[in-house]
């Protein structure tokens, strides 16, 4: 992965403390630290950072261009996420795939592991392109 296609992170990025760690076309790495702050009131970490990291993990993997001056941005339009363990260790991987689509619209697939390999969380979501599509060019 070419380091100068990773955007610089972003304030909310910067409040969770992921990093994206692998770029590729229809795939999106990212690490998160198990962070204090980032913790419920049971003291595990948040659904919602869950969510976060798979949102943006499809999110990206859906709008890789492979050149940091062609930026493809979605927003997106559903997201459904499954919990299913609790995290063990430091850090926890998530990982999003494109899994089909159009010229307006991506699907994807993600999930959650810990260090470990424990399963965490699985996703699946739904985005729409913005500006200019990979598939299509809008004017």
């Amino acid at each position: 992965m070419s380091r100068d296609i990773i955007e610089a992170p972003y304030p909310f990025q910067e409040t969770l403390g992921f990093a994206v760690t692998e770029w590729s076309e229809g795939g999106c790495t990212l690490t998160q630290p198990l962070l204090g702050h980032l913790a419920n009131r049971y003291g595990i970490l948040h659904g919602g950072v869950h969510a976060t990291l798979l949102d943006t993990a499809m999110g990206f993997a859906v709008s890789y261009t492979g050149d940091a001056a062609q930026k493809q941005l979605v927003m997106t339009l559903s997201l459904n996420v499954s919990y299913l363990g609790v995290a063990s260790g430091e850090t926890i991987i998530a990982t999003g795939r494109k899994t089909g689509g159009g010229r307006s619209t991506a699907f994807a697939e993600g999930e959650i592991r810990d260090t470990d390999g424990n399963l965490l969380a699985t996703a699946t979501g739904v985005f729409r392109y913005r500006g200019s599509a990979k598939t299509g060019k809008k004017s």
